[in-house]
């Protein structure tokens, strides 16, 4: 009885050891004068590989929080053991939008993700510091946050995805709170317009930044994703964009980031 539970003892242990580690590390905004709880997954092997690893910055929707990605698909776990990376899953406020807010200068999650956190997180584990290690992606609010961030920062980061990604927001004046963020829009479309991604492709030059994109045909924001599809193709910019039965729902984003990792993938081994 004695051997068997010593054995049993033994077996558990390895499986921690083997177990990707799971931190919540609290950031501190210079910007926004508060801390920012953040997910972070660090793989496996993290403590016994002397080489550097690459970053996945994953961001949460409208009314998510950081732990959103963790609990809704826990498998993002084994996908950051399975591919040897980094995943980073910041908070961006309930409503955020993942940019500096021209009429609310406490909302500036532009300047946090793109400055703050990423440099905490290259100063707090053993990052490969610079954008051919770097990848940013989300869902729906997220998935705009994401094109926003890498379009506008291409020096931070190297490839970039999202996922039912919310890319052009001018359609919805009225909801997820982005009237607070960039005012009515019959006041301030400029800041509409300023601050809305399928506006930004201008930015983009051939390949420097790699692009991955999906929405399911019942999404809300279908349109808005065929259009800066249609657009990134008339531009010549190469992106790859796939159309999947499904709307805006964690089976969907579940299915999703499964492709998405792999591209990831590719890129940082390339």
């Amino acid at each position: 009885m004695k051997l068997k539970l010593i054995l049993l003892l033994i077996c558990c242990q390895s499986i921690l050891a083997e177990a990707s580690q799971i931190d919540t590390v609290m950031v501190n905004s210079a910007s926004m004068n508060k801390s920012i709880a953040n997910i972070v997954i660090v793989p496996d092997n993290y403590s016994r590989q002397q080489e550097s690893f690459p970053v996945l910055y994953l961001l949460h929707g409208a009314g998510g929080d950081h732990t959103n990605w963790l609990s809704k698909v826990p498998a993002i776990q084994e996908y950051a053991d399975q591919y040897d990376m980094i995943i980073v899953c910041p908070d961006g406020d309930v409503t955020s939008w993942y940019f500096d807010s021209p009429i609310d200068k406490k909302m500036r999650y532009e300047t946090y993700l793109f400055k703050e956190l990423v440099e905490s997180i290259d100063n707090t584990y053993n990052t490969i510091a610079e954008k051919s290690g770097r990848a940013i992606t989300g869902l729906s609010m997220g998935g705009h946050g994401a094109f926003y961030l890498a379009f506008r920062h291409q020096e931070v980061w190297g490839a970039a995805g999202s996922m039912s990604g919310g890319v052009d927001i001018r359609p919805f004046p009225k909801n997820w709170d982005l009237s607070k963020r960039l005012g009515d829009y019959a006041i301030y479309k400029e800041n509409w317009e300023n601050n809305t991604v399928i506006n930004m492709v201008h930015l983009l030059k051939g390949d420097d930044l790699k692009l991955i994109f999906d929405c399911g045909v019942d999404d809300f924001f279908f349109d808005a994703n065929k259009r800066l599809h249609t657009k990134l193709l008339e531009r010549n910019i190469p992106h790859d964009y796939t159309e999947r039965p499904g709307g805006h729902s964690w089976d969907y984003w579940a299915n999703s980031i499964k492709y998405q990792l792999l591209f990831f993938n590719d890129y940082f081994a390339y």
